[in-house]
């Protein structure tokens, strides 16, 4: 899933308008030395239920939703990467971001850091409840459009704790007001009992099936029978497995195939973003693909990753700049921030691609699908996305358990809003029949091909 701070490729202030000079970003901080004067105090985001307090030694972030707020448990200042760099918005705005190319978040001055920040009252059960509940009301995207009560959430779940509860009975709790969202960037983890506890109410329907067919072997059987479905039988033993396993490609006869199970970790000794190991095998395949008649870039079972990695890719297809989509975070008074493919300095393809998605293709799998069909080149073909594009917002919570959820809207190149919603495809393709889970994708990827090369 996509972590914070690692969206890429923004364009001007608003999505519709003109690329335009823009100011330069500046360190926050210097390595080995003080915090930039000017972002010294106290400052609010627009969005996010973030304060940070700035100050000799560096970054100090603060929780905050509903009127109560508390200091991230976390040991690191600048826990989520967010804060290496600032710009000037304005009189007492700035933006604030992991580095220049970043996800930009808008923080406002204020006069002081406020009383709840700095109270030493204990956080109860309780009071972590309505925290949670709180946040996601003032957080979560789409609320109304899903029919969501949060009001109704919050005094059913604080009416199952007391300030003396227990483990057991504070799992209950927030596990029943978040119940039934079916969204994979919504998370809870802790532990009862001395016993682990984690809640992931978002999977996808073909993954439920893949797990309730064969409960024994699993999802790690239903993957080695696609890993061996793409190399064996749509690659016919001719193909590649790269990048630490995370990266199918070859070419038959004339359609190349290009297969990304995830957008990230392509390297087991470099970090999951590095995009050098994702380079090296883009312009190995790329070039092999020169000429052809047509490309298939396969994310049917991509679990997502780093927008930052997707961008990357899907600016091998491009054949000029395109603009992609724009994000805000929820309840932010701030224009979107746009996002922009920009055509690739190494081998690029700009022939028909045929992108194949799925309900497993999630979070930046799913900017990624948004990104290459920016292009006219480029026709969906299979199942309806996961719906879920939001970067995921990490909230310790002061028990040190951990939630997560979604907190951006984003937006399609009409402004239509898309997250809780799936990408649907240009031409409907099945790829994992109930009946024949382990050998659907191979056989309709394969029939794909004969399709293509059938094409005059």
């Amino acid at each position: 899933m996509k972590r914070l701070s690692l969206l890429a490729a923004v364009a001007a202030l608003s999505f519709y308008a003109p690329a335009m000079a823009e100011s330069p970003f500046w360190p926050v901080q210097a390595k080995g030395g003080p915090v930039a004067a000017e972002l010294n105090g106290v400052w609010k985001s627009r969005g996010y239920g973030w304060i940070v307090q700035f100050g000799p030694d560096g970054p100090k972030l603060f929780q905050t939703a509903g009127g109560a707020c508390y200091a991230d448990p976390r040991a690191e200042g600048d826990p989520d990467g967010t804060f290496g760099v600032w710009r000037a918005e304005g009189a007492g705005v700035v933006s604030l971001a992991g580095d220049p190319a970043g996800t930009r978040y808008i923080f406002d001055k204020l006069p002081a850091l406020p009383a709840a920040c700095a109270a030493s009252g204990a956080w109860t059960p309780d009071r972590i409840v309505a925290f949670t509940a709180d946040t996601f009301a003032e957080l979560y995207p789409r609320s109304a459009e899903r029919g969501l009560d949060w009001k109704a959430r919050r005094a059913a779940a604080l009416a199952q704790v007391s300030p003396s509860a227990t483990d057991a009975q504070l799992w209950a709790a927030l596990s029943g007001l978040i119940a039934g969202l079916d969204d994979p960037h919504v998370e809870l983890h802790g532990a009862v009992g001395g016993q682990a506890r984690d809640l992931e109410p978002g999977e996808s329907a073909t993954l439920t099936r893949v797990r309730a067919a064969d409960p024994q072997g699993g999802e790690k059987a239903w993957l080695q029978a696609y890993r061996e479905g793409i190399l064996t039988d749509v690659l016919q033993g001719r193909g590649r497995q790269a990048a630490n396993n995370r990266i199918f490609w070859g070419r038959v006869d004339d359609i190349g195939y290009l297969n990304l199970v995830t957008m990230g970790a392509f390297a087991r000794t470099a970090a999951p973003d590095d995009p050098r190991p994702l380079d090296a095998v883009l312009d190995e395949a790329l070039a092999a693909f020169a000429g052809a008649k047509a490309v298939i870039v396969d994310v049917s079972n991509n679990r997502g990753g780093y927008d930052t990695l997707s961008l990357r890719v899907a600016a091998r297809f491009v054949d000029q700049p395109r603009a992609a989509y724009s994000k805000v975070a929820v309840g932010a008074k701030a224009a979107p921030q746009a996002v922009r493919v920009e055509p690739a300095s190494g081998p690029r393809f700009t022939g028909p691609v045929w992108l194949v998605t799925s309900d497993i293709t999630v979070s930046a799998a799913e900017t990624f699908t948004l990104m290459m069909k920016a292009s006219p080149n480029v026709r969906q073909v299979g199942t309806t996305t996961r719906g879920a594009f939001s970067d995921q917002l990490a909230k310790p919570l002061p028990n040190g358990w951990l939630l997560a959820l979604p907190a951006e809207l984003y937006k399609g190149p009409t402004g239509e809003d898309l997250e809780g919603r799936g990408l649907a495809p240009d031409t409907p393709l099945t790829l994992y029949p109930a009946d024949d889970l382990s050998g659907g994708h191979a056989k309709a990827i394969k029939a794909l091909i004969a399709t293509l090369r059938a094409k005059p």
